[in-house]
């Protein structure tokens, strides 16, 4: 008996033996498979959150050829506003070359009249342009978004006489009452066109952002705010207005480019500021100084090219940022 019983013992324990090893072989395998699927995981959420880096709106914009050409072109004129005084070959005041020069290797565009250097003009037009398109168009667009919001959410009679204001803005001509408040304004410069520009062109865009905010205060989610007891300004400009903000963007380019030609056309008709260095001050300069007589003609097409490039390359970003409430636009 103490033999069967020691031989049972025995085997017993070899059992065990055997089994624990397996055991613990099963659970290591385990643990390194979890392991590998960790490791693979990781390059895929790395990546993940590399493309998050990129906000999706650029990447609409960006991949619609056209608003990819108009971005590259705004950045070199960007580029040229910034660093206007290294690029500038001379001052663009500075009067001691010879009057009315034809292009040269010293003087590329020729001289003005006066004696000035007309690549150097050109390049420092550029800030006046981008001055003017910039804050010009952004006061347009704000009048308006503030007007045209307003109007449409509040209804009665609040948007009869904001509606009002807007149709007389409409009827009015804009470009007689530019040049009028221009030329007899006691102040010369860009600062007064920004102002004229932004409080006459703002009609038409209240009167587009109104129509979209009448369609969108019936939402369900703006009845929410309501019931919420949010106030008028708050639902206005924190429920609507993201919803609306690729058209806001939309009629803040279109604002920009009627600014740029707005003043470029008031400067070209002798309203603003003789030393202002601009595109249209450049424009006014060789009219008078008979450009096409003496054959200065890069006098005459480098500012009219220069504003055709600028207008462009707007109206080439405005296909992206259609994209960005058309998804029907987008390109693959």
């Amino acid at each position: 008996m103490d033999t069967q019983d020691h031989n049972l013992k025995e085997t017993t324990e070899q059992e065990k033996a055997t089994t624990i090893p397996e055991t613990t072989t099963a659970v290591s395998e385990g643990a390194r498979d979890v392991e590998i699927a960790e490791q693979e995981d990781e390059p895929e959420i790395h990546t993940t959150s590399s493309k998050r880096r990129v906000p999706e709106w650029f990447e609409i914009i960006w991949s619609n050829r056209k608003a990819r050409a108009g971005l590259i072109l705004l950045v070199f004129f960007i580029l040229l506003a910034i660093f206007a005084n290294v690029l500038a070959p001379y001052s663009p005041t500075d009067i001691s070359f010879g009057p009315s020069e034809l292009p040269s290797s010293a003087h590329w565009l020729g001289t003005t009249q006066a004696g000035q250097d007309v690549f150097s003009q050109l390049i420092h037009g550029t800030r006046t342009s981008l001055l003017v398109g910039a804050l010009g168009g952004g006061l347009a667009t704000l009048i308006a978004l503030v007007i045209g919001m307003v109007a449409g959410y509040m209804g009665g009679i609040v948007d009869e006489i904001l509606s009002f204001i807007i149709n007389l803005g409409l009827v009015v001509p804009a470009l007689p009452l530019m040049v009028t408040v221009a030329a007899y304004s006691p102040v010369k410069g860009p600062t007064i066109i920004i102002l004229v520009i932004g409080l006459t062109s703002w009609a038409w865009g209240a009167r587009f952002k109104r129509s979209q905010v009448l369609t969108l205060r019936v939402r369900d989610y703006i009845t929410s705010a309501q019931f919420a007891g949010e106030g008028t300004l708050r639902i206005v400009f924190r429920e609507i207005l993201p919803n609306m903000l690729s058209l806001t963007v939309l009629s803040y380019i279109s604002a920009a480019i009627g600014a740029i030609g707005a003043e470029a056309g008031l400067e070209f008709l002798g309203v603003g500021d003789p030393s202002t260095i601009s595109w249209g001050m450049m424009l006014y300069w060789a009219n008078n100084g008979g450009a096409l007589v003496t054959g200065q003609w890069a006098w005459l097409i480098a500012p009219g090219l220069a504003l055709a490039g600028i207008t462009s390359c707007l109206m080439l970003i405005n296909f992206g940022v259609d994209a960005l409430s058309n998804p029907q636009l987008r390109e693959e």
